[in-house]
């Protein structure tokens, strides 16, 4: 038995909050953790729609804060899906600031966020395929199997990395210049 598709704009979903003082970091600017907790909900009502299950977060790829959020921004998250593969999602978000006084709007951040889609038993459980309707959502879907190809790539030679490292004059000379000292043998014991 085939699932039946949907296409992007079935799931695509908007999240939009004031943020309040309550918020802010110690600079005065809107704490990153409170922004990425609004990006986690709005992953998730995302993916969950689109899977028709329970969605968990699996990672978030490309976090990067672009611009401050403020204190009395409106800040609207614009999140569809990007990406299926069997069980996973990839929910791309878009974070708009907006100075509400002066009207000026703000791009702070974009951010891909892998779910996976789970049954009532909490197992994996499938989700329907992605129903491709423009060349903007082939664009998405390629990127994201790009960037995850990508990663794994990343991650297979980090591992052969780490399973054959040396301290050797290799990684010293790949390290010179660098912010640190090596000081192996030396007794860092506090008294």
């Amino acid at each position: 038995m085939s699932i039946e598709g949907h296409p992007v704009r079935y799931s695509q979903s908007t999240i939009t909050e004031l943020m309040v003082p309550a918020y802010a970091n110690f600079g005065g600017k809107i704490h990153g953790g409170t922004l990425l907790s609004l990006m986690d909900k709005v992953a998730y009502v995302c993916a969950s729609k689109h899977a028709g299950n329970y969605c968990v977060t699996l990672s978030v790829d490309n976090v990067h804060f672009l611009q401050p959020v403020e204190v009395g921004d409106l800040v609207s998250m614009m999140a569809s899906v990007n990406y299926v593969g069997r069980t996973s999602l990839v929910v791309g978000i878009k974070v708009i600031a907006e100075n509400v006084q002066t009207a000026t709007v703000k791009h702070t951040n974009t951010s891909y966020f892998t779910m996976v889609a789970k049954g009532p038993d909490g197992m994996k459980a499938e989700v329907p395929p992605l129903i491709l309707e423009d060349e903007e959502a082939i664009r998405r879907f390629a990127s994201a199997l790009r960037r995850r190809r990508l990663r794994a790539y990343a991650v297979k030679r980090m591992e052969n990395y780490k399973a054959s490292f040396s301290a050797d004059d290799n990684v010293r000379a790949f390290l010179a210049g660098e912010r640190c000292e090596i000081r192996l043998g030396v007794n860092n014991h506090r008294t």
